[in-house]
């Protein structure tokens, strides 16, 4: 695809019914993918008409990591802007990514590795095509990790397993990935579009305020002591009491009846 200018695109963005669909148009991360994803994740932040993000990508790959074409050539050309792309542009994209007030599904239509693994995990719900491949890929070309994959691994399966991980980057299905909690569902690679989009649209269709809640509870419970989290609960759960989605949800509990929820 292409912009009106003629320029490649490597990322798009479709909107419809409170879902913003951003789709990967290549397996590889070059620099202008990081880019232009982060413009569009910045674009979403600002948003208030989008109520759920999906993630995924095209062919027969979700993301494989950095393009490491480009990346041969710029450590030819430029060693240190090279080296500085991690702190420059990778560590933005992931907290943007992460700092996403609403739900992100993930769809991993292919093969999962490196950064793109790292993009996968910044996700809230991860569905997956039925054999495809996840690697750490990292160690494989004498890095260590990139996009907080490692915190990422360490919160989802714990240190001996993120260890093994890292330091033996072998390449395993999508069905080991949902043995170990890495990802949620595994559907025929041709199902993953609709069964992640049917789950995007179900949590735009949701208390999108109380989403946003246990985003927050989430990304602090795992660091924070026991009373700030009993604090921050508290504070939470009082903001969300005046909400009218949770007057709604109450009243239509009572009418037994399904509850029609705003966002607001």
């Amino acid at each position: 695809m292409s912009d009106p200018t003629g320029t490649q695109t490597t990322v798009t963005r479709e909107d419809a019914g409170g879902v913003a669909t951003v789709t990967l148009q290549r397996p590889g991360i070059s620099r202008a993918m990081r880019r232009e994803l982060l413009e569009v994740v910045q674009g979403i932040a600002d948003d208030g008409s989008v109520r759920a993000v999906l993630l995924t990508g095209t062919g027969r790959a979700f993301c494989v990591g950095q393009d490491l074409g480009e990346h041969v050539e710029s450590l030819r050309g430029d060693a240190a802007t090279s080296l500085s792309v991690v702190e420059d542009e990778y560590n933005p994209l992931v907290l943007a990514l992460s700092a996403l007030r609403v739900p992100v599904v993930v769809g991993i239509n292919g093969a999962c590795a490196g950064a793109g693994l790292g993009l996968a995990m910044a996700g809230d719900l991860r569905v997956a095509a039925a054999g495809a491949k996840f690697t750490t890929a990292f160690t494989g070309i004498g890095l260590s990790s990139d996009s907080a994959l490692a915190a990422r691994l360490v919160h989802n399966v714990g240190v001996a397993r993120a260890t093994e991980l890292l330091l033996l980057p072998d390449a395993f299905p999508a069905e080991t990935a949902l043995q170990w909690g890495l990802v949620h569902r595994v559907v025929e690679a041709d199902q993953v579009a609709g069964e992640a989009r049917a789950l995007a649209e179900r949590l735009a269709a949701g208390p999108t305020a109380a989403y946003r809640a246990v985003k927050t509870v989430l990304a602090t419970a795992p660091t924070d002591s026991l009373e700030a989290t009993l604090a921050l609960e508290a504070r939470l759960q009082t903001e969300l009491g005046r909400t009218a989605d949770h007057a709604e949800a109450v009243e239509a509990f009572l009418a037994k009846r399904p509850a029609r929820f705003t966002g607001n």
